[in-house]
């Protein structure tokens, strides 16, 4: 399974995409406040160990502003556009004296934008933009880890009036698991073993994320000795570099012994 949620996004750094992309947007131009990016999204989620090992790909359900389908964003109703704002004659600016001093302020009628919307869009409101839920389908590659973040573009928020959408950013976590702690690209478990086979050697199951596999123990093996299975640990998302399994065998102390089993362990 898996669970997630989402936020507003800011200025992330992820591994699969362009960590310096244009996050902010907006600027100006001649003037004239350019209509703002959409904001970017981060999406929480979260995966079981095997689910980050193996890798899969999930369907999110992201809520979101998008562009008007009715007026194409524009924010304009159908048949008719935005006329340029009379107050600063599509400048999106205009000049307060005051003494000596001229002073640049945004438009109080446009609010920096130059144009005015006379006859809003019925489905938006003018806003150029609505509430909407969308599904994707993103590929999680094998191997990552929490805290990793995959970046996919375009899938914020939708800009302002026909601006550029952002960027939604879909953050990993993973959950602790039963038998398994993760460290990089390493795997480790705590095997229990017992008396006769830490004394006497043998072979013991021990659990892998791909099923169990048989370990040989030598004799007079130690409690908490450590034993490396190379090649049995995580697979990196960014080198492919394959880690190990680490086994600590930990000896079980034998109870309920009957008064031969007592007498042989005192020889």
């Amino acid at each position: 399974g898996g669970g997630g949620g989402f936020g507003g996004g800011g200025d992330f750094g992820d591994v699969f995409g362009d960590v310096f992309g244009d996050i902010f947007g907006g600027g100006r131009r001649g003037g004239q406040r350019q209509a703002a990016r959409g904001s970017d999204l981060r999406y929480n989620l979260e995966l079981s160990l095997e689910e980050a090992v193996r890798g899969l790909t999930k369907e999110l359900r992201i809520p979101t502003l998008a562009a008007c389908d009715v007026c194409d964003g524009s924010g304009a109703k159908k048949g008719s556009s935005p006329t340029t704002c009379g107050t600063c004659h599509g400048q999106g600016q205009v000049q307060m004296r005051q003494g000596f001093f001229a002073v640049q302020q945004a438009c109080p009628t446009c609010h920096g934008r130059g144009k005015i919307i006379k006859d809003p869009c019925n489905k938006c409101h003018g806003e150029g933009r609505v509430e909407k839920s969308k599904t994707l389908s993103v590929k999680i590659p094998a191997g990552v880890d929490t805290g990793d973040r995959i970046r996919l573009s375009g899938e914020g928020e939708a800009g302002e009036f026909g601006a550029p959408p952002g960027d939604l950013y879909v953050q990993v976590s993973v959950r602790e698991h039963a038998i398994f702690q993760r460290d990089g690209n390493n795997l480790y478990c705590e095997v229990p073993i017992s008396f006769s086979k830490a004394a006497l050697g043998g072979e013991i199951e021990v659990p892998t994320l791909d099923g169990k596999v048989n370990l040989k123990i030598p004799t007079e093996t130690q409690t908490g000795r450590m034993f490396r299975m190379r090649g049995k640990g995580v697979k990196s998302v960014r080198s492919h570099a394959v880690g190990d399994l680490l086994c600590k065998v930990v000896m079980e102390t034998p109870v309920n012994l009957n008064e031969r089993q007592k007498e042989l362990l005192r020889e």
